[in-house]
């Protein structure tokens, strides 16, 4: 990664928040990538950590450019970190996530330049791993099967993860900057598409993401997405009325969506695949209640 001055061709743009040993990791693989490291430049934007900058730019050292972002959130986040980039295109990762070594040439090879059959916008493949392979635990086992779809979610919905995200800043700058309180990739990707700019998945663009291993961190992830979910519903009796008529659809394909869990080639053993079914059970309850709870302005501490 560039630290010299000379102005990088990429910017890869880190959100980070109390998480150091995974930004470790992070920073030790995107130090790894083939491209000479002049062609590009790391940013932690750094989401107020508990240790302060000095924490976090001590576990960065000279692999990154740290930077403060004092508004909360992963959206705000994320501007701050454009904000002080200086490339002229933007990579977008996690800080848990870690890039194959040609991510980022990957990545970049895949962007507009005059070819129709490549994008403005890019999202590229996120595979979900179990800290033991040979032995995941219950809530490793259902991400390993449900997270990070993200061929589903460009090809399908229309948006990508902003683990694994390429675009230029000429469309960045076009689109605006990421929203807070909502689902901020999906909002972003939809007004970038309203504008006419074009969304493609590249399956050659890699990142690892770790599984969650509790169901604490699994709920506290699909509490939060739901209440960034309904901060993007329409308003209205209608939206209202799609909004619980999704959360029963939700609830009710746990049925089918647990045939696919017991099928999975990938998933060891048979009480790894029960397990995983009585996780996708409660999580989809989790999110059934969730959304009722958002949809009739009920407190948190009705539905726990």
């Amino acid at each position: 990664m560039d630290l010299s001055g000379q102005e990088p061709r990429i910017s890869v743009v880190v959100p980070h928040l109390d998480d150091l040993a995974n930004l470790d990791a992070c920073l030790a693989h995107l130090a790894a990538q083939r491209m000479p490291p002049e062609h590009y430049e790391i940013i932690v934007a750094d989401n107020g950590s508990h240790g302060g900058l000095a924490t976090v730019e001590a576990v960065a050292g000279g692999r990154a450019r740290v930077v403060a972002a004092p508004a909360r959130g992963a959206g705000p986040a994320r501007n701050a970190g454009v904000a002080a980039a200086r490339g002229a295109i933007l990579a977008f990762i996690d800080s848990d996530c870690r890039p194959s070594p040609d991510w980022l040439a990957a990545g970049e090879a895949a962007l507009a330049s005059g070819d129709p059959a490549r994008s403005d916008v890019v999202g590229g493949a996120v595979r979900v791993v179990a800290a033991d392979a040979a032995a995941p635990s219950a809530v490793e086992a259902y991400e390993l099967v449900f997270a990070f779809r993200n061929d589903l979610y460009v090809h399908r919905k229309g948006f990508t993860v902003t683990a694994n995200m390429f675009v230029s800043r000429r469309v960045f700058a076009a689109v605006g900057p990421f929203a807070n309180g909502v689902s901020e990739d999906v909002e972003w990707c939809h007004r970038a598409r309203a504008l006419g700019f074009r969304l493609g998945y590249a399956p050659a663009c890699i990142v690892a993401h770790p599984a969650r291993r509790s169901w604490d961190e699994l709920a506290r992830k699909w509490r939060r997405t739901t209440r960034e979910a309904h901060a993007l519903a329409p308003a209205g009796l209608l939206g209202a009325l799609r909004w619980l008529a999704r959360a029963w659809l939700v609830l009710l394909s746990a049925l089918p969506q647990a045939w696919r869990i017991l099928r999975a080639a990938d998933l060891p053993a048979r009480r790894t695949r029960l397990g995983a079914v009585l996780v996708l059970l409660r999580i989809r309850g989790l999110r059934f209640a969730e959304a009722h709870r958002l949809a009739f302005g009920l407190s948190q501490e009705i539905v726990r």
